[in-house]
């Protein structure tokens, strides 16, 4: 009792979702869905219940009483594993003959006959209607009897598959369901039921709806009869074309089937069909894969028959899909290869030129410094040849104004004939020349490049560095002083300062060696020392000496 006790609890839980009166289909699959993924815990609750009778059944007290749990055992086992009921109800049909009860025996057999058709041994089925005495039925059996009949007909046309067959199948059942209204009871519930399929067999599904949505109010949620009514209202509503509708309660049938165990799940099945048809692939797939393995697991040759049917059709539509799916994601996942390809490439060479471009810039930064240097010695070189041009030809003009003054003189002292003094005028030294050459060229060129003797001093040893007169240089930093100036011949450094060549290299040479550097690339250097004092030069031309 405690594991049955359980079962109803975990439907109660359910049974708010199940009713879907208000429920969206999307929640309702949701729902559905749910419930197969549980669907090993509720077989389980099902074998708990069977094992339960099974026991009561071995403390049975009489034959009659071990007959009444064998129809337990039936009820429960009639739509969860076809061959375990098979067994029981042969087991109740050898009671009945040892009990000598008829009534136990014939509705047994009625159960058997059901069991058959459900099983697809249609031909054994139809010989146990045979051999049965209608007469000699009593009036519920009756009711049974014609009932069974319109279950194994309606089975028949689903196994054959065939029009033709499927009329004259339609015929016997509307034969019976005329014979079973003439036996129940007007206005009962079965009543109802079959006058609102003979309706539908009329082409009247309206007024089956209004008959199948009574009865389906009074279900309880938590039986097999509520998911035996919303699977009537999915066929009305499926036969009204209100696809919607009959998606929804062959959802909420489905959904009851699962969670009361129920393995013949014709529910499933249709809902399937119903979602293969509106393109819902995957669900289909699903669904009629659960269906299958349902039907496997009832061992009902009819019902996997029925799937098989429709089975491979889905499968394949499923299948292409995937292949579809599959050769989408290699063209995308080929598309974003050769996308990211593109990318690197196109980052290699954005990366590239930018480094070329960066390159470029330095080397034209470079270059352009070098230009401004070059610009600037430029300007200095010709500021300076602009300058030392006036002051030379001015030097020029003070010494042509002394020689034509010499000259006077000479041909004053000819006329004369003071030939002693020429004589002694001829004897005179150039020194005092000389000594005004270097003073003036010492002058214009500190007045030039003020911070040349610093700079000078800065490249050799302390102990070699010198210290000249303000305004003066020594004969060193004259010879370094011409070399700044662009003079880098020997020969003409030595003429301008009256000594020989290799003096020159002597001076050079001793300076080198007290160079901080060791004398490499020394004279380089010295070009560039000290910087031009462009007001210097109004004042570093000397004065008139003449």
């Amino acid at each position: 009792m405690k594991q049955f006790s359980l079962i109803l609890f975990s439907l109660l839980v359910c049974s708010s979702s199940v009713r879907g009166g208000d429920a969206m289909p999307g929640d309702l699959l949701r729902t559905l869905n749910a419930a197969i993924d549980s669907s090993e815990v509720y077989t389980g609750y099902k074998k708990a219940r069977i094992e339960e009778l099974r026991l009561r059944k071995s403390g049975a007290r009489s034959t009659e009483d071990i007959y009444r749990i064998n129809c337990e055992i039936i009820d429960n086992y009639e739509s969860f594993l076809c061959d375990s009921a098979e067994y029981y109800v042969l087991q109740n049909i050898r009671i009945a003959r040892s009990l000598g009860n008829p009534d136990h025996l014939s509705e047994s057999r009625l159960r058997l006959a059901f069991l058959y058709s459900l099983s697809g041994l249609f031909l054994q089925a139809n010989d146990i209607f045979r051999s049965i005495d209608y007469g000699r039925l009593p009036a519920d059996q009756k009711c049974r009897y014609y009932w069974n009949s319109i279950r194994y007909y309606e089975n028949l046309i689903k196994y054959t598959n065939d029009s033709h067959l499927s009329d004259e199948y339609k015929g016997e059942i509307g034969r019976c369901r005329d014979s079973l209204l003439s036996l129940l009871p007007v206005g009962s519930t079965d009543w109802q039921t079959e006058r609102a399929f003979q309706l539908m067999e009329q082409g009247q599904p309206d007024g089956a709806l209004e008959i199948f949505e009574g009865i389906f109010r009074s279900r309880d949620p938590q039986t097999h009869p509520y998911a035996m009514g919303a699977m009537c209202l999915a066929k009305a509503y499926g036969q009204a074309g209100d696809s919607a509708m009959e998606e929804r309660y062959l959802t909420l049938a489905a959904t009851m089937d699962i969670r009361l165990a129920v393995k013949e799940n014709e529910a499933l099945l249709a809902l399937a069909t119903r979602l293969f048809e509106k393109g819902d692939i995957d669900r289909a797939y699903s669904y009629i894969s659960y269906a299958l393995n349902d039907a496997n697991f009832y061992n009902s040759r009819f019902k996997n028959t029925v799937i098989a049917r429709l089975y491979p059709i889905i499968e394949s539509s499923y299948l292409y899909k995937l292949d579809k799916q599959r050769h989408n994601l290699r063209f995308y996942a080929t598309m974003s290869s050769l996308l990211v390809l593109a990318l690197a490439i196109a980052l290699f060479f954005y990366f590239r030129q930018t480094k070329v471009i960066s390159r470029a810039r330095r080397e034209l930064a470079a270059l352009t410094q070098e230009l401004i240097s070059l610009n600037r010695n430029l300007d200095e070189a010709n500021l300076v040849k602009e300058r030392y041009l006036g002051y030379f030809m001015n030097q020029c003009a003070i010494y042509i104004n002394k020689l034509d003054k010499y000259r006077r003189d000479i041909n004053l002292k000819i006329r004369n004939k003071q030939f002693d003094r020429l004589h002694d005028l001829s004897l005179q030294a150039p020194g005092r020349e000389e000594e005004e050459l270097c003073r003036n060229f010492d002058r214009a060129f500190l007045n030039l490049y003020p911070n040349f003797v610093e700079k000078f001093n800065a490249l050799l040893n302390p102990r070699s560095r010198y210290t000249p007169e303000e305004g003066r240089l020594n004969t060193e930093l004259r010879i370094f002083a011409l070399i700044r100036l662009g003079v880098s011949d020997v020969n003409q450094i030595a003429d301008f300062l009256r000594c020989s060549p290799q003096t020159i290299y002597n001076y050079k040479s001793k300076i080198k060696k007290a160079a901080l550097n060791g004398g490499d690339n020394f004279e380089e250097t010295v070009r560039k020392l000290g910087s031009l004092s462009l007001d210097a030069f109004p004042s570093c031309l000397p004065a008139d000496n003449a």
